[in-house]
C-alpha cells in the first residue's frame, strides 16, 4: 500500500521528467551518503505518524527523515529511485521494534515534488532557482524529539539529533 502512494505521486509528476520513465522502490538497505557510482542522493524530512506494533500506541513526528537515491539510464530513458523511510521506536515498550512511518498523502506529494525538482537539476541540468514547498502538519506533537528512539539519529542523518 505505501509503495503505491509513492509511485502514484511520482507518476503524477512524471510529465516534468523529459518523457523518461521513472519508477520508485522502497529499499530499507540503502545508506545515506553511500550511493552507488553515477547515482544521486536527496535527503528530506516531513511529518508522519507511527503506531507501535506491540502496544498500539500512536505518536506523531514533525521531522521524519527519508533518503532517496536516484539514477537516470539515459540510453534506456529509464530512471530508478530507491527510497528509505527512517523508522522510530515506541518509548513505552521494553521490546519495542523500529516502526515504519505513515506519511499523509499530501506530504508524500510534497516529498516527491521536491525530489522531482532535484532530479530535474541533477539529471537534466535544469536551472530551477530556489523553491521551498513546506510539508503539511496535521495535529499536535507533544514533547521534544527523542533521539534514542529515532533510527535517523542513530545513523547521523536526523536534523533533530542532539
Amino acid at each position: 500500500m505505501a509503495l503505491m502512494l509513492w509511485e502514484s505521486s511520482l507518476q503524477a509528476k512524471a510529465s516534468e521528467l523529459h518523457g523518461d520513465t521513472w519508477h520508485i522502490t522502497i529499499n530499507e538497505s540503502i545508506e545515506p551518503h553511500k550511493q552507488a557510482c553515477d547515482w544521486h542522493q536527496y535527503i528530506s524530512g516531513s511529518f508522519a505518524r507511527f503506531e507501535c506494533s506491540l502496544c498500539r500506541r500512536a505518536w506523531m513526528s514533525k521531522r521524519v527523515q527519508v533518503v532517496f537515491h536516484f539514477h537516470l539510464d539515459t540510453a534506456r530513458k529509464q530512471g530508478t529511485i530507491k527510497l528509505r523511510r527512517f523508522k522510530q521506536m515506541c518509548r513505552r515498550c521494553n521490546e519495542a521494534q523500529m516502526e515504519d512511518p505513515n506519511f499523509p498523502v499530501e506530504n508524500i506529494d510534497v516529498l516527491i515534488g521536491r525530489l522531482v525538482e532535484k532530479i530535474r537539476v541533477r539529471c537534466y541540468k535544469e536551472n530551477l532557482g530556489e523553491k521551498n514547498r513546506p510539508s503539511v502538519f496535521n495535529g499536535r506533537v507533544n514533547g521534544p524529539h527523542e533521539s534514542a528512539h529515532c533510527e535517523a539519529c542513530r545513523l547521523g542523518v536526523c536534523s533533530q539529533a542532539n
